[in-house]
């Protein structure tokens, strides 16, 4: 070992040591999305209850993070009027059908399964049989057809003298 064991930096160690400081530059910010303190319910039960159901709800500002993980003053709201149903004795499914009925069925990150989003819960399964059966139809038609052209009198003799040889 020459250097007397000096470890020396290579440039894998620097990509991987500033890639590891990036990613804690940005996930140490997530810890803001989370709810206010002045928000959280005294009983603990209620409050497990209202993150459930905040963690349902979608942002109608951000649109792809729940009304839990975002700082938009309208989610915060929501939140808010979750833990107020909720003191007030509402069921979970009540607190859901209130804001569902205020906010519509976008509200939800999961939507209903019901007749009228039937469509959009059959669509992926739709798609994989359409695409498995053109498969099916695609090989059947590939299988009947010759994967070549036809020698010509030429190459069949010159064929037949190689072989003889």
């Amino acid at each position: 070992m020459r250097g007397g064991g000096v470890r020396r930096i290579t440039r894998g160690s620097r990509f991987l040591s500033g890639l590891l400081a990036a990613l804690f530059i940005l996930v140490v910010p997530l810890t803001a999305f989370a709810v206010n303190p002045d928000e959280v319910l005294a009983d603990p039960a209620l409050e497990v209850r209202a993150r459930a159901i905040s963690a349902e709800l979608r942002c109608m500002v951000c649109q792809n993070q729940s009304i839990d993980d975002s700082n938009a003053e309208l989610a915060k709201d929501l939140r808010l009027l979750v833990r107020e149903r909720l003191t007030d004795g509402d069921t979970d499914e009540q607190v859901m059908n209130y804001i569902v009925s205020r906010y519509g069925e976008f509200v939800l990150l999961k939507p209903r399964f019901e007749t009228k989003t039937i469509l959009l819960w059959g669509a992926p399964l739709l798609l994989v049989v359409a695409g498995g059966l053109s498969l099916i139809v695609f090989a059947r038609k590939r299988a009947g057809k010759p994967t070549g052209s036809k020698l010509t009198a030429e190459e069949q003799i010159r064929l037949s003298e190689l072989l003889d040889e």
